[in-house]
């Protein structure tokens, strides 16, 4: 059996928090789950390519508003994540989520 890397505390959280993302996903429709599941994972792979792994503000910020993010999603009445493009130099894309009221 080939030896796995030992994660760090931060990398074990995100890791959670990504998992609690998709549990939760399956919670809602399965058009809804697909595109939860497809924001999520843009999300994650954009910051995990452009955020400095030693920038611990930066991702405990960022762990953060996930975390929000995730217990708003839990709400039944929460149907599903919408993203919101800055266009700046630095543009960071931003989760939100919609209701499915008008």
């Amino acid at each position: 059996m080939a030896s796995r890397t030992k994660l760090s505390g931060i990398q074990r959280q995100a890791l959670a928090l990504y998992r609690g993302f998709l549990r939760t996903a399956r919670l809602k429709s399965p058009e809804e789950r697909r595109r939860i599941e497809s924001v999520v994972s843009a999300e994650f792979r954009e910051n995990a390519r452009s955020v400095d792994r030693r920038n611990f503000v930066y991702i405990e910020y960022l762990m953060r508003r996930g975390k929000r993010q995730l217990e708003q999603l839990k709400n039944p009445d929460i149907t599903g994540l919408s993203t919101l493009q800055i266009n700046k130099a630095s543009s960071i894309p931003e989760l939100g989520v919609s209701t499915g009221r008008q």
